[in-house]
């Protein structure tokens, strides 16, 4: 049932709308009227001028004529750099950069996954329940958007959120939470080559500390980074501050602490030996959720959906974070769908046709699936 060519056509006029985070007003603008002219009507949130941005949230409510549960799906509209003047290129199977921007799959793909599912709903008559769209933005850059969704608009009992990668039929059932870190490191400047002992390099500190640091992957649940470092003013000066921001993230909430007092524990450690000083910062970003798989209903109606849908179902542990994790800290119980993105956040980014064909249809089943379990 769903149209190949017109799902990739739209795939591709998407892709080429800028739509940098914080700056998605060109693909509010483009995606609001694209659901007007199918009949849907749509609302416009203020999570923008909440975060800085020029565009909110869309959301919209296709009533169904099924007495089953809500649910939620949901991509997300911005895009990371470099992200302007996108250009596809169609090469066979393939949808890829022209090795100078991002494609922009992630997550265009899943915005135009949702969008054919509910032309196919519509063209083919076929029963399902409500349905709440909602586009988000600002996701690439802490998940701001379903941060500052309007949650008053939202009724939905289970989410759908077509933002993960992998073979189609791959569903995240569990994912980490994440601690930002910001680091601040105290030294004492000098001049580095008339009296360097006088000095205390902060930038001495930082490496020593990130030397003695356990980092990237800890164990099967838990990884770290050291992400941004900055600081210094001329070569001939010693150091007096450095700036650091790091990350930690866990699936284990006892494990995501202790990586982060490790951390802060080896910045201390350095500053002391050295004599300078330390600020440690660390704030949780979003939280972990794991979805049960034997007591709740998601996995049945995936499973369900799969087979009608012919894609083998894949449940997932994820490192990442998304909009999913927010759901599910908002009680909206919520997977984070393949759409078969590939080599995302780089300019070698590229997905399959077949692959998005296949996910639109997943998710069609996805909703037919709800409607003829009732998934109460």
């Amino acid at each position: 049932m769903v149209n190949k060519e017109r799902m990739v056509n739209e795939f591709i006029e998407l892709v080429k709308i800028d739509s940098l985070t914080r700056q998605e007003r060109q693909m509010a603008d483009a995606l609001k009227k694209k659901l007007e002219d199918m009949g849907i009507d749509v609302y416009e949130d203020g999570a923008g001028e909440k975060i800085g941005g020029n565009a909110g949230n869309l959301i919209c409510t296709i009533k169904g004529n099924k007495d089953v549960p809500a649910i939620l799906l949901m991509a997300h509209m911005d895009t990371v750099t470099p992200g302007i003047g996108k250009e596809p290129v169609i090469d066979g199977d393939i949808i890829r950069t022209n090795g100078k921007t991002i494609l922009g799959g992630d997550d265009l793909a899943g915005v135009a996954c949702i969008l054919e599912a509910v032309k196919v709903l519509k063209e083919n008559q076929i029963p399902h329940g409500d349905i709440q769209v909602v586009f988000t933005i600002a996701e690439e850059c802490g998940l701001f958007g379903a941060k500052n969704l309007d949650y008053e608009k939202i009724n939905a009992k289970y989410g759908f959120v077509l933002d993960e990668g992998g073979e189609i039929g791959s569903v995240a059932v569990k994912a980490p939470s994440q601690n930002k870190i910001e680091v601040i490191v105290k030294g004492k400047a000098a001049h580095a080559g008339v009296e360097p002992e006088k000095g205390i390099s902060a930038i001495q500190i930082a490496a020593y500390a990130i030397s003695k640091m356990k980092l990237g992957r800890i164990d099967d649940e838990t990884t770290a980074n050291i992400g941004i470092i900055s600081g210094g003013t001329a070569t001939n000066i010693i150091c007096d501050t450095v700036k650091i921001e790091a990350e930690s993230r866990s699936r284990n909430p006892e494990k995501l602490e202790e990586q982060t007092q490790h951390m802060k524990k080896c910045f201390e450690d350095a500053a002391a030996l050295f004599g300078g000083s330390v600020e440690f910062i660390s704030n949780l970003i979003y939280p972990a959720f794991e979805i049960d798989e034997t007591g709740s209903e998601l996995p049945k109606i995936l499973k369900k959906a799969s087979e009608k849908a012919g894609v083998d179902l894949q449940l997932i542990s994820t490192g990442g974070g998304s909009d999913t994790n927010i759901l599910n800290g908002k009680g909206i119980e919520a997977v984070n769908v393949s759409v078969g993105m590939s080599k995302v956040h780089s300019v070698d980014e590229e997905i399959r046709i077949s692959d998005i064909e296949k996910a639109a249809g997943f998710l069609v089943e996805i909703i037919r699936t709800v409607a003829e379990t009732g998934c109460a």
